[in-house]
């Protein structure tokens, strides 16, 4: 890390130790790197436009199967949003997906108001990864009203920019990603850089 990400890392911290003081959240919280994601989430860095500030605001994040806070504060107009993976050749979802699918299956059971977007295309056997996706939430009891599906993608920087313009035609006021730990980080980069700063974009790391 350069000398100017270092600095501007120790002031993040310093600040979000500060605030998550002032809100009550003790060091011992078992909850407390939820609160600290949540803060760093809404601060002009994460929630900014400069990318070399959203990168170095993101690593500063822990990442945790926990749920963020913003599904707490707005459940209703923060989107759960399940990154596509590769299917098979013939059209079914790997494990790595399906392990994406658990994550927000629990999540949308926990905040039943919040909606769901599911990104991502490169068909295999006539379906796309977001059609599998869907197709999967749906047969354990998601109606299927709740979904979107964004076909188009085929990358985590294409995720982002097409789920953006489903975000905004929504109305989102947030957005939670959900997929595999070491894609989180690099997911929420490219998601933070699509929305230009309009709305908080968090995560959350499937199993």
């Amino acid at each position: 890390m350069s000398a100017a990400r270092r600095t501007v890392a120790s002031a993040l911290v310093a600040a979000t130790v500060t605030l998550g003081v002032s809100t009550g959240q003790a060091s011992a919280d078992p909850a407390v790197d939820t609160v600290v994601n949540g803060i760093l989430s809404v601060t002009p860095l994460c929630q900014g436009m400069i990318d070399e500030l959203i990168i170095v605001c993101t690593e500063l994040e822990q990442l945790t199967p926990r749920f963020p806070v913003m599904l707490d504060l707005n459940p209703i107009g923060t989107h759960l949003v399940v990154l596509g993976a590769g299917l098979t050749e013939d059209g079914r979802i790997r494990p790595v997906l399906e392990q994406r699918l658990e994550a927000a299956l629990a999540a949308a059971h926990r905040y039943p108001a919040s909606p769901i977007v599911v990104t991502g295309g490169v068909p295999r056997n006539g379906v796309t990864e977001a059609q599998a996706m869907k197709d999967w939430l749906v047969a354990r009891g998601i109606h299927p009203d709740r979904v979107t599906e964004e076909t188009a993608s085929t990358s985590t920087v294409e995720n982002a920019r097409f789920t953006n313009d489903v975000l905004l035609r929504r109305g989102a006021t947030g957005a939670v990603l959900v997929t595999n730990r070491d894609h989180l980080k690099r997911a929420m980069v490219n998601f933070r850089q699509a929305v230009d700063a309009r709305i908080p974009v968090a995560g959350i790391v499937a199993a």
